[in-house]
Parts: C-alpha cells; structure tokens; sequence
C-alpha cells in the first residue's frame, strides 16, 4: 500500500507538462488527462499556478481562446526540459527498483 505522504510529493509541473505532450489542452481538459494518468486531481489553484510560472518560464504558451477556454501548448523548449526532467527521475527509479532487489 503506497504512503500518502510519498503520493503527495508527484510534481504537478511534470504532470502538466506530461499532459500537453499529447496536444494542446485547456484547464478543464488538463486536470482530466493529469486525473487520468496519475489518480491525482489537481485543483484550480495548483494548476493555474503552474500553468502561469510554465508560460513565465517558456516552457508552455496560451493559444487563442475557444469560446471562453484558454488551450495551452508545450514549447519546445518546455519538451527539453521535460525529457530531461523524465529521463532522471527514470534513473533514480531504475536505480531504486533496483536496490529495493536487492533487499529482497
């Protein structure tokens, strides 16, 4: 059974990112992919805090609004970092599942 501490510490700037690789999304849309992929809900408050330091960083940009929904797309310069971000916490699991091998 997973710790609910250890579930609290998934990066929602990762989840987001994740999330806009498989096409532009806007909020609503966002925290359904995210829910989809991780069993986590984002809130609003989280998520448009991400969103708005991802597009300050240049990892994200706001298209044109359809109706009165703002879509989102990953730059890409947001698709380096993001496989960079991937590819370590990747590491750290093999790393890790490995170790935890060992143990038993």
């Amino acid at each position: 059974m997973a710790s609910k501490r250890l579930g609290r510490t998934q990066d929602p700037t990762l989840m987001v990112l994740t999330s806009l690789t498989g096409g532009p999304k806007h909020g609503y849309a966002l925290t359904q992919d995210i829910e989809e992929m991780t069993g986590i809900a984002l809130g609003p408050g989280t998520l448009y805090g991400v969103l708005a330091r991802l597009k300050e960083e240049g990892l994200i940009e706001a298209l044109a609004a359809e109706d009165r929904r703002r879509p989102y797309r990953i730059t890409a310069r947001g698709a380096l970092v993001l496989r960079e971000r991937l590819e370590t916490t990747a590491k750290i699991a093999r790393i890790g599942l490995r170790r935890l091998g060992a143990l038993a």
